[in-house]
């Protein structure tokens, strides 16, 4: 029985494994660079490239991809391009505060 469990919580991390590999690298095939797109058209080549460099873009794409799932596996989540903070705060501040539908509900 304990064979059984080990077997299926290795199976469920090698799935976890392969879907986030595929995942990553089929976005990398996009067309458009992240950083360009950030930045707007009228980005300056040097901007862009210091742009590329601060988010890690100018390295190799498994080198990212190993960056990225240490970080996952520490619970560094990156930081969000919208708010400039670590993605871990925003998901706390949302689940900490009541749903919408509890807030305009009729007393």
């Amino acid at each position: 029985m304990l064979f059984l469990i080990a077997r299926r919580i290795g199976a469920g991390i090698l799935t976890l494994l392969i879907v986030s590999a595929v995942v990553f690298f089929i976005t990398s095939l996009l067309p458009g660079d992240a950083a360009q797109m950030i930045l707007g058209q009228n980005a300056t080549p040097e901007t862009v490239a210091a742009l590329r460099q601060q988010l890690g873009l100018d390295q190799p794409l498994l080198m990212r991809y190993f960056h990225w799932l240490t970080g996952m596996v520490q619970g560094d989540f990156g930081t969000s391009f919208a708010s400039h903070l670590p993605v871990s705060q925003l998901g706390g501040a949302a689940h900490s505060r009541p749903p919408l539908n509890w807030r305009v509900s009729p007393r």
